[in-house]
């Protein structure tokens, strides 16, 4: 599809012709994945970050309870989300200064003991890092570097991410690429963006190379200078999914537990998602990003909860060992 054939689709308003959109999205991932969907378990560990990003949470200016978890807990936890069944642990933190002011050390530290405890593999979303630091993920055999621009309209990027720097945020996805690390690109929707922007930024996604491509719904929370947008009607997430499948056949997809819970994922599934992301073990004290406790202490995002869910819909979690077959597939080929 061209950048006028993705517009077209997203203005799309007829409910007949967006299910046909969804069906040919299931179509082309079962032929891809038959009927295997990943699982991600989400280790938020810093909720600290540097930034005053105007959407998140979690900036820095906003006045709220924040934790950094140790060590220990944060690889008691991964553990405990690998005897759940989990396909991969995704490391998850702000931009906290207390890990760069140490060069990361302890997480170097903790993702070599979290690689060689579950044999699973891992997913660093540290934020923007020294291009030293990335040389040591990949040393390392992280497999994933996670980094989303949110957008690929430059206006609209610095508003989102006041103070921060377009180039230098992408330059560094690249460089982890070139190390040899699959990369995963997202977008926000519902943030001021036009449909010409989510169509450039879905091309943009396959031309830098992310082998996994996600779009979240923007959430407004408390304490953010966005807090009084409206949250964006459901249906424009679930068709950028369905677009994204339908562009990037073999792209790893997300359907994240995190906007709307475990109620939300079988909607994105149907859209043409290939993983579940965001699964947290109950009454961890850990919480989510885009809505910090969603299903969380209730024990609605676990592995049992998703396969029960992918169970009725004739869809079953992958094992391990698929998930590390289909990594060496994204390594070796085109999405």
């Amino acid at each position: 599809m061209n950048r006028d054939e993705i517009i077209t689709i997203l203005s799309e308003d007829n409910p007949v012709k967006i299910e046909e959109l969804f069906r040919r999205a299931r179509t082309v991932r079962a032929r891809e994945f038959s009927n295997k969907i990943f699982l991600y378990g989400f280790v938020y560990f810093s909720t600290w970050c540097r930034n005053n990003c105007n959407f998140c949470y979690y900036r820095n200016a906003n006045s709220i309870s924040r934790y950094r978890k140790t060590e220990s807990e944060i690889i008691a936890i991964s553990e405990l989300l690998a005897k759940s069944g989990v396909n991969l642990i995704d490391l998850t933190m702000g931009e906290d200064l207390a890990y760069h002011k140490e060069h990361f050390t302890t997480v170097f530290d903790m993702i070599k003991v979290i690689k060689d405890r579950t044999g699973l593999p891992v997913m660093i979303s540290p934020g923007l890092v020294e291009n030293a630091w990335i040389d040591r993920f990949s040393e390392l055999d992280t497999e994933w570097y996670a980094l989303y621009q949110e957008t690929h309209n430059r206006e609209l990027f610095a508003r989102l991410r006041a103070g921060q720097d377009y180039d230098e945020r992408m330059n560094a996805k690249l460089y982890a690429r070139d190390r040899g690390m699959l990369i995963e690109e997202g977008i926000l929707t519902g943030v001021g963006e036009d449909l010409e922007d989510i169509a450039d930024s879905l091309l943009e996604m396959g031309k830098i190379g992310a082998r996994q491509v996600r779009v979240m719904s923007f959430v407004p929370q408390k304490g953010i200078p966005m807090e009084q947008v409206k949250k964006p009607e459901p249906i424009q997430e679930l068709k950028i999914i369905a677009l994204l499948r339908l562009l990037y056949p073999k792209a790893l997809i997300p359907a994240s537990l995190d906007i709307d819970g475990i109620k939300g994922l079988e909607d994105r599934i149907n859209a043409g998602a290939s993983v579940v992301t965001s699964i947290i073990p109950p009454r961890s004290g850990l919480a989510g990003v885009a809505q910090n406790s969603m299903d969380v202490d209730e024990g609605g995002r676990t592995v049992a909860e998703a396969a029960g869910i992918l169970k009725n819909m004739g869809l079953e979690p992958a094992s391990a060992e698929e998930y590390r077959d289909y990594l060496t597939t994204l390594r070796e080929g085109s999405i």
